[in-house]
């Protein structure tokens, strides 16, 4: 994250209006920026911190006029009060990008596992984790956040995902039909596959997890060897020499009596018809739905 921060900066973390922040700022004195040789607003890692936690506490009840007159401290304690009360999943999100504002892991686990613990596994990554990520997504495209800090956040919520699969002890109940759950080759966007073979293994399917940049080969050759055999893809990525859509007749001519499940932007953005077998979802509720 930078060390320093635009009014509009806030304004996108915040969900606040740069023009409320003003008013706040020369009404209250909540912020007190640097300033620019040419008059901008310059904020700290410490006054985001500060507008985040007013932001969350604003958003449940309490009027400006109030928080204002609340010492940090005091404000720090309204905000765990509020996180721990699991009224709004929206305020988890907000306590996600404090830990990732502050590269603070054990922060992030303690707000992650309380969620789960509260919500279950299920709500937690689809209505905590996939908003933030939406979020960094934002913050990624503006220049808010370095590959450094992506990685960090994309490997803590990969580490979750993994201690929910393993802790699945559900029995194979589909004995006859396995699950191929793969990326393309080059792919390595794994969050989403990774929540796919999660959801498979709970509906009792077994699965074969093959994981990042499967070379289109390899599919061929696990189609040849399992029978009744569904596959799931999720494609982020651009090919470098084929569009996407070719890439899914081929894979339509090579494999062509399987089920496939697809998903991610570039088949999701895509208005073509696919190939007859493929069965596009654009969300997790849409993937149960499938299964």
């Amino acid at each position: 994250m930078p060390s320093k921060y635009t009014i509009k900066d806030l304004e996108r973390l915040s969900g606040i209006k740069a023009h409320t922040l003003r008013i706040w700022e020369q009404r209250y004195s909540i912020l007190k920026p640097d300033r620019t040789d040419t008059n901008i607003r310059l904020y700290s890692n410490d006054d985001l911190r500060k507008i985040l936690n007013i932001s969350m506490i604003n958003n449940n009840g309490s009027k400006i006029s109030k928080i204002a007159k609340m010492a940090d401290d005091v404000i720090e304690q309204e905000v765990n009060k509020i996180v721990n009360t699991y009224k709004n999943e929206s305020d988890q999100i907000d306590s996600l990008i404090l830990a990732m504002v502050e590269f603070d892991e054990a922060h992030f686990e303690k707000t992650v596992s309380n969620c789960i613990q509260h919500f279950g596994f299920e709500k937690t990554y689809e209505n905590v984790l996939v908003p933030f990520l939406r979020q960094i997504g934002v913050m990624w495209r503006i220049g808010m956040i370095n590959p450094a800090q992506e990685h960090f956040i994309s490997n803590l919520i990969r580490q979750k995902l993994i201690v929910a699969i393993d802790n699945v002890n559900i029995d194979v109940t589909v004995e006859n039909k396995h699950v191929v759950l793969f990326l393309p080759d080059k792919e390595l966007h794994e969050i989403s596959l990774l929540y796919c073979y999660y959801l498979c293994k709970i509906k009792g399917y077994k699965c074969l997890y093959l994981g990042q940049t499967v070379p289109l080969e390899e599919i061929l050759k696990i189609s040849q060897v399992t029978n009744n055999t569904h596959f799931v893809c999720i494609i982020t990525s651009k090919f470098e020499n084929i569009s996407t859509l070719d890439y899914l007749r081929k894979l339509s001519e090579q494999i062509p009596n399987k089920t496939f499940l697809v998903s991610g932007s570039q088949v999701v953005l895509e208005e073509q018809t696919l190939p007859n077998q493929f069965y596009k979802f654009s969300d997790s509720q849409e993937f149960k739905n499938l299964l």
